[in-house]
């Protein structure tokens, strides 16, 4: 995933996607091909040719549809950023509402794949043979696009976590590279002490990063099944995350910086924010908006809640997705394989896209690319092990957009206030449950 900010966004209400739903079916294609489909019927739609509109932000794709359209001349792309995340699901709405113009395929992160998957506004891919690929990914980003028996969308990328740490920093500060949580209290403790303008990290409390903390440490606050929600942030991994990290906030040793803005890329280039836990597609923004801090940097694995283990978890990603409207599934269908686990996978992992393909992330060439910007180190080995390492058993809320943005309104708090982050959680927890029954869902 390259550039992809895990901010809070604005939701989109069920209602409104159990709208969309009935609005794709209405304007959907009349023709037989929802009818199952084999390898040979994608093949035909391939030779046929046709066009495809695909609204999507990653900017790898670009290379991928010249390389299919050359390679395929019957068929005609059109590549459109209909903008980032919400934007974008907003304007399928728009293009719903109207009409027409709904896109062939579409790009969807995985915490807002069930609100979509539920509405079955987008195309359980069973019938074109999909759940034959669950081998072929890694088992984060798969769970990610499963809801119950269907699949309903194909991995782009992954974000296997790992702790981004400035090596110079450390070293100048004799500060060993944390092994635990615990330890890395400790760290940031020690490391603030010696240079008070030197903080461990950033955090001024950020849903995306709070969750894949928690799905770390065991923590699993959302059971869904079909229609029925239960959420619960009161289970071990949840609070062990939140007593743990609130030590941090309470000894000030967290910088006060939103991630994503020329502050906080400043200050990971000139080491003032010495480590950054996030996902595998992390060094492309480094090496292009940190760039005063090549050579300064090192990865390691995620640090363990508990001694000794190998925990970790996702952080971002997204996958393609075929809206129920579209009127040439089998040739998106086909695009869809190219890009995510064909030619066009190998593809976007050489201009910076980080695999959910397990082959490739154990491939020999893929494991011993050396990163200038971590000093040589060969860190997709430390990146490839995290995704093994990744638990399957997560599950985002139907309605996780709306969570998202309301986190702040409630976990937020923590950071500004009196509030800890125990019950800053439960707070969240009460409000999305709220929202969920307002819904329609049924919520424990």
């Amino acid at each position: 995933m390259i550039n992809t900010k895990r901010h809070a966004l604005r939701g989109v209400g069920l209602a409104s996607v159990f709208a969309l739903s009935l609005s794709l079916t209405a304007c959907g294609s009349s023709d037989k091909e929802d009818d199952a489909s084999g390898p040979a019927d994608i093949n035909a739609a391939v030779d046929k040719g046709g066009e495809l509109t695909i609204w999507a932000w990653e900017p790898t794709l670009k290379q991928v549809v010249a390389d299919f359209q050359t390679a395929h001349p019957k068929v005609k792309i059109k590549l459109v950023n209909a903008g980032t995340g919400n934007d974008q699901y907003t304007a399928v709405q728009n293009a719903v509402k109207a009409g027409k113009g709904v896109p062939d395929l579409a790009q969807i992160e995985y915490f807002a794949m069930g609100q979509f998957s539920l509405a079955k506004s987008i195309t359980d891919l069973t019938k074109y043979g999909a759940d034959k690929q669950e081998k072929t990914f890694t088992p984060g980003p798969w769970k990610a696009v499963k809801a119950g028996e269907g699949i309903y969308g194909m991995p782009m990328d992954s974000g296997p976590m790992a702790l981004y740490y400035n090596k110079k920093v450390f070293d100048k500060h004799s500060i060993k590279v944390p092994a635990t949580w615990d330890e890395y209290v400790v760290a940031a403790e020690k490391l603030h002490k010696a240079d008070p303008k030197v903080f461990i990290t950033n955090d001024t409390g950020e849903a995306g990063f709070a969750t894949s903390l928690i799905w770390q440490a065991g923590g699993r606050p959302y059971k869904v099944d079909g229609t029925n929600v239960s959420i619960d942030f009161s289970d071990a991994g949840s609070t062990t995350y939140a007593k743990t990290w609130q030590k941090l906030i309470d000894k000030k040793l967290v910088a006060p910086v939103t991630s994503w803005n020329d502050e906080w890329f400043k200050g990971l280039a000139d080491g003032s924010i010495a480590t950054l836990a996030t996902g595998a597609w992390m060094p492309p923004n480094l090496e292009s908006s940190a760039a005063a801090g090549s050579g300064d940097w090192r990865v390691a694995p995620l640090p363990q809640w508990k001694a000794g283990e190998k925990a970790s978890a996702e952080s971002g990603g997204s996958a393609l997705t075929i809206p129920e409207a579209s009127g040439n599934k089998q040739l998106a269908y086909a695009f869809m394989e190219y890009a995510t686990s064909g030619a066009g996978a190998k593809t976007r992992i050489k201009n910076g896209a980080f695999p959910a393909t397990t082959a490739d992330l154990t491939s020999p060439e893929f494991l011993a690319k050396k990163f200038d910007y971590f000093g040589g180190q060969e860190a997709n080995k430390i990146f490839s092990e995290s995704a093994a390492n990744v638990a399957a058993d997560w599950s985002y809320l139907p309605f996780q957009v709306y969570a998202n943005r309301v986190f702040n309104d409630n976990v937020g708090k923590a950071y500004v206030s009196s509030t800890t982050l125990v019950q800053g959680l439960d707070a969240w927890q009460k409000a999305s449950k709220a929202y969920g029954t307002e819904q329609g869902f049924t919520v424990k």
